[in-house]
């Protein structure tokens, strides 16, 4: 009994230590996306339960089916398949920020790989874990609603965690934190991620129901392996898929 006590111990430190460690990351910057107390959530979380996902996000892009991005790190290629059949606004966000050329030229910001291996992170403009994307037409940040999608369910699940910080142990969610699982990285407010992502560099199932997975690592998961901290995203183009994107 005291072994098992002591492994459960630290699991759950370890869960702790690399849900900070994310969250850290993210655009805690940007305080008009954060909240000081469960309070502030739930006239949010109200109004998303009782009105469709395309009534409350439909200023949002879209991913109507599965495409193709390909990410050049390092001067190999990385081919990442995002799921917009199950995930279609993060998958949408992200592959209109692609198209919009967003992602040329950012850094990998975080770069997690011991004690044991956890993330490779990018996508801020601003190159620090603060930022996100300004849209150029409308000046303000654009944030996308955490969204995850449930094994039975007909629709995602939005503006809610699903998983271990919500107090579910074991989520079942259709997109899991998988090795190469491609997500969306976000501050403590769950509708605050915006252009910032990260590629799990292992199986990661405490995050599974907390954050938004939306692709998957297809070819080049070795090049993601060397992947340091610094390292720049040369380019990012949509190579399959892009009659998909619905705006």
């Amino acid at each position: 009994m005291a072994t098992t006590n002591k492994f459960w111990l630290t699991n759950l430190i370890l869960t702790i230590f690399l849900g900070t460690l994310l969250l850290g990351g993210c655009s805690s910057g940007d305080s008009s996306q954060s909240s000081s107390s469960s309070d502030n959530l739930t006239p949010v979380q109200s109004i998303v339960e009782k009105t469709s996902s395309k009534e409350m996000f439909d200023n949002l892009p879209r991913l109507e089916g599965m495409a193709k991005v390909k990410l050049m790190v390092n001067g190999s290629p990385i081919i990442i398949e995002l799921n917009g059949i199950e995930a279609p606004i993060t998958a949408g966000n992200f592959v209109d920020l692609v198209q919009r050329g967003v992602y040329n030229g950012l850094v990998f910001h975080r770069v997690v790989k011991s004690p044991q291996p956890f993330v490779a992170q990018g996508g801020d403009p601003l190159g620090n874990g603060t930022g996100g994307f300004t849209d150029p037409e409308t000046g303000k940040k654009r944030s996308i609603p955490l969204e995850i999608k449930l094994t039975g369910d007909d629709e995602p699940t939005y503006s809610k965690g699903l998983g271990q910080q919500s107090g579910i142990m074991s989520p079942d969610v259709v997109l899991k934190h998988s090795r190469g699982a491609v997500a969306m990285a976000r501050s403590q407010a769950p509708d605050s991620a915006s252009s910032q992502f990260y590629i799990a560099l292992a199986q990661l199932d405490f995050l599974d129901g907390d954050y938004a997975v939306f692709g998957q690592v297809l070819e080049g998961m070795d090049a993601v392996d060397g992947i340091d901290q610094g390292d720049i995203i040369v380019s990012a183009e949509v190579i399959e898929g892009i009659e998909n994107l619905k705006k």
